[in-house]
């Protein structure tokens, strides 16, 4: 008999009772489950199993299974609910712990629980839009959806507006519905699309590693939580200073007398030259704070952002995959299917439309456009197809340098280089920003977004042109284009940031 589990036992069940109103279902189940266990124990008829067997166990018996378990988990978490009654983080530190030993992917298998996420939650999005929130007024007791619960999440919804599909990720019972009520209150999908891919990838990513981390670490688990008492400490601290920090600087009259703060602590021989430093760096400040900050995060920024994590996830993801497997989970699979599709008709159209990515059309294209962009003083949109197009192609040749990847066997065009990523299907992302620009700025296509649209089907039929052609594999493909879209975004954020300082300067200077 051991008297220590009993009396842990009793005190989560007191707990419980004493906070029942207050805690979801799962919890609640969950705790009492915790507490059955710890009785259980305490009788000494049953013996704990050794965790790293387990673990170990687990690991062997899934094996690539666990591709389908955590995409189906994370699809069913908003998609169906499931949230509402099992915790979708359990799942992704378990396929965490699965890749740490070496049984599957880390990069697939966070790519898998990134999409299935976005589609869960994109699912419930329609559902919300087509049912309404009566639905979940009605069905939602049986999965401990109560009415007060509802009205909390619909108040935290409230409060924190678009932001809350991001923060929702990580607040228990918001994620399982907060798609649903976005729905259902007519929030436009193009306003909850960005944020759902941040939250949702950062969601994923962040639990699987947690549980990639600890197997990759478990012999100093034990270490770490004796001596690691001052570290958490620290990180806790930091994390209070951050969090308080935004908050302060999120009204405005804090920042304007941290300002003068500032300038009058400079107002001294030999620290004067720094007070223009000083007075220009309010113009970033203030966008930041005005774009960034929870409770405002701007929708522009957040869009550019969403981006900009998708294209390096691919960039990089699959540089890293490469580099531990030497191939992309499809690469093989894809290339096998496109040997089966060979039709000499099909090659001359190919090779005539996989011109449309070429490096010297697309290079003198991007660059007469820039320069008649610069002349007609379109500044923002010049840099950003000009910049984003240099670091597109600064991001191709690195790839193809440290990668250093050899192409398909069998090409029907003559090639060089390196195969991965693809250059071809990077340039050609460039007809996007092209539709962009034309829609913000010739008259006659103003608010046809429709054209931007059409214009992501060439980069996609760019880079299955390479495909067809045996000149790359899969994950080349699309490894170019998130190379792209990396850069195309990155450079897209930075003209941002310019236009919002400029825009605040020349007010500031009117005032």
């Amino acid at each position: 008999m051991k008297p220590l589990p009993f009396v842990a036992a009793a005190a989560v069940i007191f707990f419980l009772v004493r906070r029942r109103r207050k805690l979801e279902l799962p919890l609640i189940v969950g705790g009492f489950l915790v507490a059955a266990g710890l009785c259980v124990y305490g009788t000494g008829l049953v013996k704990l199993p050794n965790l790293e067997e387990l673990l170990t166990t687990i690991g062997t018996t899934l094996g690539a299974w666990t591709y389908l378990l955590v995409g189906l988990l994370a699809f069913l978490e908003t998609g169906a609910f499931i949230g509402l009654i099992a915790p979708g983080e359990t799942a992704m530190i378990v396929g965490g712990v699965v890749a740490g030993q070496g049984v599957i992917s880390l990069v697939t298998l966070i790519g898998i629980a990134w999409f299935a996420a976005t589609m869960g939650d994109l699912v419930s999005y329609e559902l919300g839009r087509r049912l309404g929130r009566d639905f979940l007024v009605k069905h939602g007791p049986r999965f401990g959806m109560t009415a007060e619960r509802l009205e909390s999440v619909e108040q935290f919804f409230d409060k924190h507006g678009g932001k809350a599909i991001f923060i929702g990720r990580f607040v228990g019972i918001v994620r399982a519905v907060a798609p649903f009520l976005a729905g259902s209150g007519g929030m436009p999908l193009r306003r909850f699309l960005p944020y759902d891919v941040l939250g949702a990838g950062l969601w994923s990513t962040t639990f699987i590693m947690l549980g990639y981390i600890f197997w990759q670490s478990f012999g100093t688990v034990l270490k770490v939580a004796k001596e690691g008492a001052l570290g958490l400490g620290i990180v806790i601290s930091v994390v209070v200073a951050v969090i308080w920090t935004v908050r302060h600087l999120s009204d405005e009259d804090n920042r304007h007398a941290l300002e003068r703060k500032m300038l009058a602590s400079l107002d001294r021989p030999g620290l004067r030259f720094l007070q223009p430093i000083v007075r220009w760096a309010q113009g970033p400040l203030r966008f930041f704070i005005a774009r960034i900050t929870p409770g405002r995060l701007g929708l522009d920024l957040t869009t550019l952002l969403a981006f900009a994590a998708v294209g390096s996830f691919a960039y990089f993801g699959y540089w890293i995959a490469i580099n531990e497997r030497g191939y992309g989970a499809l690469d093989l699979q894809v290339n096998s299917i496109i040997l089966d599709l060979y039709n000499p008709t099909a090659v001359s159209i190919a090779k005539a439309l996989t011109t449309f990515g070429a490096p010297v059309l697309m290079f003198w294209l991007t660059g007469l456009a820039t320069l008649v962009l610069l002349a007609r003083r379109h500044f923002v949109e010049g840099f950003v197809l000009g910049g984003g197009m240099l670091m597109t192609f600064a991001a191709v040749q690195i790839g193809k340098l440290v990668v250093d990847r050899p192409r398909p066997t069998g090409a029907l065009i003559d090639v060089g280089g390196s195969s991965y990523p693809s250059g071809h299907t990077a340039y050609a992302v460039a007809w996007v920003i092209f539709a962009v620009i034309a829609v913000r700025l010739v008259p006659s296509l103003k608010g046809k977004w429709w054209i931007v649209g059409v214009s992501f089907a060439i980069p996609v039929i760019v880079g299955l042109t390479r495909l067809y052609l045996d000149v790359h594999w899969f994950s080349d493909v699309l490894g170019g284009g998130g190379a792209a879209m990396m850069c195309f975004s990155v450079a897209a954020i930075a003209a941002l940031v310019v236009a919002v300082v400029r825009d605040t300067d020349s007010k500031a200077l009117d005032g």
